[in-house]
C-alpha cells in the first residue's frame, strides 16, 4: 500500500495549525497519530467495494498489532511505533478507533443520538485519549472525549452535503422526524425552515460539548493542552460560521482561510501563555 509522505498528510488540516507551538518531539508524535487516522479515513472514503475496504482495514488492524510488537510493515505505522514507545500509548483507543471506522463501512444512518455519540466517541474521542498522553495530561480523559465529540459534531454539520453525496446521513433520524425534515430533502440539498431548526438543534448540541470540555479543563493543565485549545478556537469558529450562514451548508463549503486559522492559533497561544482562558466560545 502506498501513502503520501507523512509531512504532507495534514498540510491542509485544521490540526496542522495546532501543532505549530509544540516541541518537535510532540509534534512528530502527533503527526504520526494523525497520519494513521488519515490512512483509516481514506479507507472509509475510498469509494472502493465493501470487501476491498474491509481488506484494507484488516491490513491496518494487523499492522497496528505489529507496531505495538515493534515490527510494523508500513512507514505510517513505523512512525507510530516510535510514538507508542516514547509516550507509552495504550492499545484500547486505537482498537476503538478502528471499530469506529468499521462502522463507516456499513452504517449510513443513525437512529438517535445515542448511536451517533458512540460513533463520535470512537472516531474522535479516542483520538483525544491518545493525544492527551502525548501532551502529558493522561488524567484529562473526560476533557479529551468531550472535545473530540464537539469536533466531530462540528464536522458532521459542516459536511452534510458532502456526506449526503456519499449516501450518508449522520444527523440522527429521530431528530429529522422531530423537525419534520425528510431524508429525501437532505439528500436533495433542500434548505428550508425545517432544516434550519434541525441544524440549530444539532449546533446547540455541539456547543454544549465545547462548553462541557471548557468546564472540565483544569487550569494547571491549560499550558500543556495548547494544541487542543487551538483546535477548539478553530472548530468553534467554524461552528459559529455555520450558524451565521443560517445553516446553509448546501450552497458552498464552510471553511476558514489559512490566514484566519493562523490568527486564531496565534491569539489562542498568546492567551494561553499569559494564563487567560478560552476566548473563542461556541
Amino acid at each position: 500500500m502506498s501513502h503520501p509522505p507523512l509531512q504532507d498528510v495534514h498540510r491542509t488540516s485544521n490540526f496542522a495549525f495546532s501543532f505549530l507551538f509544540l516541541p518537535r518531539p510532540q509534534r512528530k508524535a502527533l503527526e504520526s497519530v494523525y497520519a494513521f487516522c488519515r490512512a483509516l479515513d481514506d479507507v472509509s472514503d475510498s469509494g472502493l467495494g465493501l470487501d476491498e475496504r474491509k481488506r484494507r482495514l484488516d491490513y491496518w488492524r494487523s499492522d497496528l498489532n505489529r507496531a505495538f510488537a515493534g515490527i510494523p510493515e508500513d512507514p505510517i505505522t513505523d512512525s507510530l511505533q516510535h510514538a507508542i514507545r516514547e509516550y507509552g500509548l495504550v492499545r484500547t483507543p486505537f482498537d476503538e478507533l478502528l471499530d469506529g471506522i468499521e462502522m463507516d463501512l456499513t452504517t449510513t444512518r443513525y437512529l438517535n443520538f445515542i448511536q451517533l455519540s458512540q460513533y463520535c466517541y470512537r472516531v474522535a474521542g479516542t483520538v483525544g485519549l491518545v493525544c492527551i498522553r502525548i501532551f502529558g495530561c493522561p488524567d484529562e480523559r473526560d476533557y479529551a472525549v468531550a472535545l473530540g465529540i464537539a469536533f466531530q459534531l462540528t464536522n458532521i454539520l459542516r459536511d452534510v452535503r458532502e456526506d449526503a453525496q456519499r449516501g450518508r446521513i449522520y444527523l440522527p433520524l429521530n431528530d429529522l422526524n422531530r423537525f419534520g425534515y425528510t431524508e429525501d430533502e437532505l439528500l436533495a440539498g433542500t434548505h428550508n425552515d425545517r432544516f434550519v431548526q434541525l441544524m440549530r438543534f444539532e449546533a446547540d448540541r455541539a456547543g454544549d460539548y465545547f462548553r462541557r470540555a471548557a468546564d472540565l479543563l483544569r487550569p494547571e493543565c491549560r499550558r500543556k493542552l495548547i494544541a487542543p485549545e487551538i483546535m477548539t478556537a478553530i472548530y468553534s469558529t467554524i461552528l459559529r460560521r455555520i450558524k451565521s450562514s443560517n445553516y446553509n451548508v448546501f450552497d458552498r463549503p464552510i471553511r476558514l482561510s489559512k490566514p484566519h486559522k493562523a490568527f486564531l492559533a496565534l491569539t489562542t497561544a498568546m492567551m494561553n501563555r499569559i494564563g487567560i482562558g478560552r476566548v473563542f466560545g461556541a
